[in-house]
């Protein structure tokens, strides 16, 4: 279960935050009989979401991708043969101190067990953060075992989401992460940047900005209704702290499957400054499996994709394996 606590301390972790189906219902104007979790399935991953989230939303509208993206939908108790707990094998390449050390060259901390928003696919929804956390042991025994190994040239923060860190907490790892000769580049996965922008704020772009590791943000947005004004002002403000922007989605059913919607998303996050990366399939995680769209769907809309777009704007679709040395491109 994430840990949904945050450090306490600046404006951005006390944004007003929706927690109750009910609630979520009645903002929209949805049926307040609409078909949800029971509460026991519920509290093992609740509802979260940023009320600046929901305001991006269309009121009235049970379809909405972004509301589908977190409603606590019945349909997560089916049984889906396939799916399960740990879906890209993440448990098995665990390291003490939070460190995931899976392909050549890189590896990942896990920085945080928080997220700002529970997104009802994710992949790391059944993780135990509790006792994986890099944070809770002050980074030390995943800096220790990043400093050991030469073949370690990129960092990755990840978890829940790094940004859910305080910026003393990051900013202390990230300057002993620099004393290590062979760490080249940092890169950090958020969706926090996204569905609460108001996070990037002075504090990070201070510390983001000074760093000599090269830095990489990869931002998680499936559909282009997440880029409101205040997102894309926070993307911007990324751009100015010198970091080189990617994105990558999760091909959702009834949320982004169409080339239409996708050749939007691209075109939005371009204009942004933000160059499409990938197209991930569903990683199988248990409760999920409403969300998933074939391999060969997949392989329909991305011809479909390469025709409407320039190629630079094409994210490459992949799935994770588990075991496997690197993630699995279906198209380039």
């Amino acid at each position: 279960m994430h840990d949904g606590s945050f450090p306490e301390s600046a404006a951005w972790q006390r944004a007003p935050m929706v927690t109750r189906p009910a609630e979520l219902l009645a903002q929209l104007g949805l049926d307040a009989g609409l078909e949800g979790l029971d509460f026991e399935r519920l509290r093992d991953f609740p509802l979260r979401v940023p009320q600046g989230f929901v305001a991006r939303m269309r009121p009235g509208d049970p379809a909405d991708p972004l509301f589908l993206q977190v409603w606590p939908s019945a349909r997560e108790s089916a049984d889906a043969a396939g799916f399960s707990s740990d879906a890209v094998g993440d448990l098995a390449s665990l390291k003490a101190g939070g460190l995931i050390h899976k392909y050549q060259g890189r590896a990942l901390v896990i920085a945080s067990g928080a997220c700002a928003v529970h997104c009802r696919y994710c992949f790391r929804r059944h993780f135990p953060y509790g006792e994986s956390l890099a944070s809770r042991g002050n980074w030390r025994q995943a800096l220790a075992q990043i400093a050991a190994d030469p073949s370690i040239e990129e960092v990755i923060l990840s978890g829940g989401d790094p940004l859910s860190a305080s910026d003393d907490k990051l900013s202390a790892f990230v300057a002993q992460l620099e004393g290590i000769p062979h760490v080249l580049r940092l890169r950090l996965h958020t969706r926090t940047a996204v569905v609460l922008p108001e996070r990037v704020d002075p504090a990070l772009l201070d510390w983001l900005s000074r760093t000599r590791l090269q830095k990489v943000v990869v931002l998680h947005v499936n559909h282009a209704n997440e880029i409101d004004a205040a997102a894309a002002a926070a993307i911007e403000r990324l751009r100015g702290a010198g970091a080189a922007l990617l994105n990558q989605s999760v091909l959702l059913r009834r949320v982004n499957d169409s080339a239409q919607i996708l050749a939007a998303l691209s075109e939005r996050l371009f204009a942004c400054g933000v160059l499409p990366y990938y197209l991930h399939l569903l990683d199988r995680v248990q409760g999920a499996g409403h969300f998933e769209v074939s391999q060969f769907e997949a392989l329909q809309i991305m011809t479909e994709l390469a025709a409407r777009l320039p190629g630079y704007l094409v994210p490459r679709l992949a799935r994770e394996t588990p075991g496997a040395p690197a993630k699995t491109l279906l198209s380039w």
